[in-house]
């Protein structure tokens, strides 16, 4: 499907939510109550008693065939027999996604188009009987299974956000990995998940490390949210020399293996400015609260600080497969694929202050979330048009926030009190967008 069609499903989709009139919050939030119901998912799955576990946990996954769903599936075959996936989407990577229904035998997937539904078909085992759905219908399917208990959104980009909504007004436990959902809309997310009794728990590892921080604590008791980042691959990169920064070196991550739009979105920084907007609306803490730091060894994943003068930090190795696991079984603690740290083997914790001549993107987002209304989608929209840009190579690195930044200053903000104003603000940015690239490539 074409970025056009998803938006027109959006729009189709969004009629359905003519209920999401939102109000400001009146008082603080405690972080524990915000859309969170602490304890154990029941499962609508299957029953299954080993005298440890009761159920198998019904388990849908929107972007499957991403770095995220991939490890989520390395962490479910982990867990065995614990859940049971009962619903997959992707994209166009058919030939992953036939693989993983034969390792998994979902009851139903989604892909883009119905061409690639149809490639699947001929890839798919004779005897699987599940359903092939496509588009932003497929992917709501997905999300909605009466059977998914927990649903794990892995979707890049701002098409994640209807189908992520929709499986929160269903009160499931979403543990959500693509930050765009909450840039775009977070406090439509938050209220609905509070009157949904639904439970959003963070997959990016950052935020799943303040989770954890803040566990058994509460929002009077703290003093600052830090966010730690690698820097990238050019955190000591001259400035001089970043207009001649290449797609390939941009890819070149020092610590994780992601996917291409999120390790641009490293490199610039803009992915730390999406990150303070979503930890704004997961921990209902101002912008004034939630600091950004550079730690270029990635063994801090994030830190709290009280306001008694201690910090909590949370240290591990650089592996995905942790923080999908800590949402997946939390509140319980369980024996995960991954290394133990090892405390000697780390030489030095190294902690800088960003640079901001060198990575403008981050301010962009601190002033977009400061200004609020329609700017954080329209934030999200600009930048995911230049990153695209950028990678078709029709944009130097410098000018995605230089794109993003005049994007912004033309917009007439909205109030987010309806989900279309926040889908049209989406729309216009990315017209926008796309006629400042155009511009900049003549």
């Amino acid at each position: 499907m074409d970025k056009d069609g998803w938006r027109k499903d959006c729009w189709r989709a969004a009629a359905v939510i003519s209920s999401l009139q939102l109000n400001t919050f009146s008082e603080p939030i405690d972080w524990r109550q915000a859309g969170t119901v602490v304890g154990a998912v029941s499962s609508p799955a299957a029953a299954y008693n080993d005298g440890n576990i009761r159920w198998m946990t019904g388990l849908a996954i929107l972007g499957s065939t991403g770095s995220i769903g991939c490890n989520t599936l390395n962490v479910v075959e982990h867990l065995a027999p614990r859940f049971t996936v009962v619903a997959l989407s992707a994209g166009q990577n058919v030939d992953r996604l036939a693989e993983q229904i034969r390792r998994h035998r979902p009851r139903l997937v989604a892909v883009a188009d119905e061409a690639a539904a149809r490639r699947l078909r001929d890839l798919v085992p004779a005897d699987w009987t599940g359903e092939i759905t496509v588009g932003m219908d497929g992917m709501t399917a997905v999300a909605t299974h009466p059977a998914a208990a927990i649903v794990v959104t892995a979707v890049v980009g701002g098409r994640g956000l209807l189908p992520t909504l929709r499986a929160i007004e269903l009160g499931r436990r979403v543990c959500i990995a693509n930050k765009e959902p909450l840039v775009m809309a977070g406090e439509l997310m938050m209220r609905r998940a509070r009157e949904c009794r639904a439970e959003i728990l963070p997959v990016d590892s950052e935020h799943n490390a303040l989770h954890q921080c803040l566990r058994g604590n509460t929002l009077t008791e703290v003093h600052r949210l830090v966010l730690t980042a690698s820097g990238g691959p050019f955190r000591t990169l001259p400035v001089e020399d970043f207009p001649h920064i290449t797609v390939a070196q941009a890819l070149r991550h020092p610590t994780w293996m992601m996917g291409r739009k999120i390790t641009i979105d490293s490199a610039t920084l803009m992915n730390k400015g999406l990150e303070v907007i979503e930890a704004r609306w997961l921990y209902t803490v101002p912008p004034e609260q939630i600091e950004v730091v550079i730690h270029p060894q990635s063994v801090v994943h994030s830190l709290v600080t009280f306001v008694d003068g201690s910090t909590m930090a949370q240290l591990g190795v650089a592996d995905m497969r942790h923080p999908i696991q800590y949402a997946l079984t939390y509140p319980e603690r369980c024996a995960a694929p991954v290394a133990q740290l090892d405390l000697t083997a780390v030489a030095r914790l190294e902690f800088y202050p960003p640079d901001p001549v060198k990575f403008p993107c981050l301010r962009l987002a601190y002033d977009a979330l400061r200004a609020g209304g329609t700017l954080p989608a329209v934030l999200n929209a600009a930048n995911e048009e230049a990153v695209a840009a950028f990678l078709d190579e029709r944009l130097r690195f410098t000018d995605i926030p230089a794109v993003i930044e005049t994007t912004l200053a033309r917009h007439d903000s909205r109030p987010t009190t309806h989900l279309e104003a926040i889908l049209a603000a989406d729309e216009w940015a990315r017209r926008e967008a796309q006629q400042l690239i155009a511009e900049r490539k003549r």
